[in-house]
């Protein structure tokens, strides 16, 4: 083992130039060290911010992003490794080019899901990116909603896309100087909604056509706009044949599989089944005004 005293110039040396030597060795490993410690801590620093900045963003890239995870015990490391072993500095440089590769790639899917959004909303944004809600052009949110289901089938409304369309409503709601930016943004969440849940169909059991399931369906598929008419028209205490019971039991069931479906706490699961739930809230309250009965 290396100690104090071996590393000491011999005693034949002159005094002065002893002290000289030793001074110069202490200074250069102490310098050596230093560099090393505020590496490690800067390093430290940026990854911790470039962690958080991961978390903020989507799970996609959040999950990728874990499997760098060991980078962090490794940066931890350069502070108690032998300098003989490793080049600390080279070593540092590295792990840190991985991370700005890591986060370079995240910053694109951001870009990446604005621009979508953004494509998403040039139909109803006027020429002069004027926010007007309800759009002035009737042809506006058929041409958004094609655009929502072309671009759900190309598989770019990824998680990535519902947590920017979630953080620019929280935005939107916190400034509430933009009413119609809101209602803009809720409306492209409810026309994914009724895009993806429109995928699936169990309306048919075997040769067999169950009424309110496809009577949901046809909810789902309708602007919001329409459902009160739907409704009144579809359920038993309006003109229709599905009874509030049985529509409310298939709405379970189709939250159900939904959650079934899609990962656990994902913007996908919560956005599907809010939708859901806002269907059947929408027909309790119509129930209970046709009933006679007080909210």
């Amino acid at each position: 083992m290396t100690t104090l005293f071996s590393a000491m110039p011999s005693i034949t040396m002159p005094l002065k130039h002893q002290s000289s030597m030793l001074q110069q060795r202490w200074s250069i490993r102490i310098f050596r060290m230093t560099r090393i410690n505020l590496l490690s801590s800067t390093a430290l620093i940026k990854w911790k911010r470039r962690r958080t900045l991961i978390c903020a963003v989507s799970k996609d890239a959040e999950e990728a992003f874990k499997k760098t995870v060991e980078l962090d015990k490794l940066i931890d490391m350069l502070r108690d490794a032998n300098p003989k072993e490793k080049d600390y500095e080279e070593l540092a440089a590295s792990v840190m080019s991985i991370v700005d590769l890591l986060v370079h790639k995240t910053h694109e899917k951001i870009e990446s899901a604005t621009d979508v959004l953004k494509e998403i909303l040039t139909p109803v944004v006027g020429a002069k990116e004027e926010i007007t809600w309800p759009p002035r052009d009737p042809e506006a949110l058929k041409l958004m909603e094609k655009e929502i289901i072309q671009r759900e089938q190309e598989g770019q409304l990824d998680e990535g896309f519902l947590a920017e369309v979630n953080a620019q409503l929280r935005q939107s709601k916190e400034d509430r100087d933009k009413p119609g930016l809101e209602a803009m943004l809720q409306k492209v969440l409810q026309l994914y909604a009724a895009t993806v849940l429109s995928k699936r169909s169990y309306a048919k059991k075997g040769n067999e056509v169950l009424k309110a399931e496809l009577f949901l369906e046809t909810v789902i598929k309708a602007p919001e706009e329409e459902w009160n008419k739907l409704l009144i028209d579809g359920l038993t205490v309006g003109k229709g044949e599905v009874s509030p019971e049985e529509f409310y039991a298939v709405i379970k069931k189709r939250i159900e599989r939904t959650l079934i479906r899609t990962e656990g706490g994902s913007y996908q699961q919560r956005i599907l089944t809010e939708y859901l739930k806002g269907i059947q809230s929408r027909a309790e309250e119509l129930v209970q005004l046709l009933r006679g009965k007080p909210q």
